[in-house]
């Protein structure tokens, strides 16, 4: 047999060793990569029972998990109580195999005590090295409270670690790369000083939070206080799903023209009421309306998503009314016509704090002659905008927004001016 012949065939009575080997070798275990879809069923899933567990918050919740799928970071900013840790340890909590770290920080908060303490062990042993582990340097998801409490010592690598995801060692040497997808950061006031204002200036979202307005969910949240309480359902995500979502398929939602020109015509506006925001924040922005129309299962960004704006293109909660008049317009022609039954009712809330202490008799006159027709009447309207925007395939938000307000407020007035038990409001709305 010649060297071009080849080796001879071997008989089918000698089986190949290396056959016989391959054959006893187990497959190689393929995992199934993320469905996309999936993940984005699960998270509307996980912000609705959120939204049912934490009253008046459905706009808050939605907000952070957009935020956390545009791998941005978010501030909760609101007075102490308002729910601002629960939500954030409730949402972070659901992603499955994630790590997560959270911290409170202080004027005296040491740069090793968010990033990694040094091995007291090693440092015996003449080594100097710190620990990673259960820091922030590993995690996946973060809560930082009091943001703008930070320390001198941990400003630069705070910043380093929100903008670029690094920590530079305190030995020197490479900085480490953080595997953080987002932030949640929390505070009870706004920035002082130029060094916390870099801090403020890298949170893209924004969102305010108050205290209860609705007296009825007031007595629901009484009542759940001593109530037994029932085990909720709990959907959650998988680490490697929210991964894949945020690096891969948020990233790729179309962006139609008609949204680009909705964004420079909005730019406009906000600019001729001289409300600036620099062109890094738009650009972010994107990310987030592409997060926004992901969460709802579409491949392109539409005018629906454009309402997360209003949490990004005001820096201090006085300008966010007009940010959100601006945006919201241009979401909807029947946003006009709500924010402007949305300043009646404001009014009407007003006028309520101002006859603070007036008479049982005064109050019920003025509730009779002008506030609950008032009320009523904008109700009505609300109700009708509602319809026509839903028949047209528009974005309510901002119709449901108000109608929200509408009936808080008339919740307080049923129970501050007519004295009616605030468990009994809620079957009068």
């Amino acid at each position: 047999m010649s060297a071009q012949d080849g080796p001879e065939p071997q008989s089918q009575d000698a089986p190949d060793p290396q056959d016989a080997q391959d054959q006893d070798r187990p497959e190689p275990q393929v995992e199934d990569a993320p469905d996309p879809q999936d993940t984005a069923k699960r998270l509307r899933a996980i912000g609705d029972e959120l939204s049912d567990r934490f009253y008046e918050r459905a706009d808050v919740v939605r907000t952070l998990v957009v935020t956390l799928l545009a791998g941005q970071h978010s501030l909760v900013l609101g007075p102490p109580g308002t729910a601002k840790s629960a939500m954030a340890r409730e949402l972070t909590g659901r992603i499955e195999g994630a790590a997560y770290w959270e911290i409170l920080l202080s004027k005296f908060t040491a740069p090793t005590r968010m990033f990694g303490p040094v091995d007291v062990a090693a440092l015996a042993r003449g080594e100097y090295r710190q620990v990673y582990d259960g820091r922030a340097t590993t995690a996946h998801v973060a809560f930082i409270d009091e943001i703008f409490k930070c320390s001198t010592a941990a400003l630069n690598e705070t910043l380093g670690y929100l903008n670029e995801r690094i920590y530079h060692p305190e030995s020197g040497g490479e900085p480490i790369r953080c595997p953080l997808i987002g932030a949640i950061t929390a505070s009870n006031e706004l920035p002082v000083g130029e060094d916390t204002a870099a801090i403020y200036d890298r949170l893209l979202v924004r969102i305010e939070v108050g205290y209860l307005a609705d007296p009825s969910n007031f007595a629901a949240l009484v009542r759940s206080a001593v109530s037994r309480p029932v085990a909720p359902v709990r959907t959650t995500v998988e680490l490697a799903a929210l991964q894949q979502a945020v690096t891969e398929a948020v990233p790729a939602v179309d962006v139609p023209d008609l949204i680009v020109d909705a964004v420079c015509t909005l730019r406009a506006a906000l600019r001729r009421k001289e409300l600036v925001a620099s062109d890094r924040r738009w650009r972010q922005a994107v990310g987030l309306l592409q997060a926004s129309a992901y969460l709802d299962g579409r491949p392109a960004v539409t005018e629906t998503d454009l309402p997360v704006l209003t949490h990004v293109l005001w820096n201090s909660p006085a300008e966010r009314p007009a940010v959100e008049r601006e945006v919201l317009q241009l979401v909807s022609p029947d946003a006009k016509e709500a924010l402007d039954l949305a300043d009646v009712i404001d009014e009407l809330e007003a006028q309520l704090d101002a006859m603070a202490g007036q008479s049982r008799e005064a109050l019920s006159e003025w509730v009779i002659k002008k506030a609950h027709n008032q009320l009523a009447t904008a109700g009505k309207r609300l109700e009708q905008l509602r319809g026509e925007a839903a028949g047209a395939g528009r974005s309510t938000a901002a119709i449901d927004r108000v109608t929200g307000r509408q009936r808080a407020v008339r919740a307080r007035v049923l129970t501050e001016a007519l004295g009616m038990d605030a468990s009994m409001v809620q079957a009068q709305l």
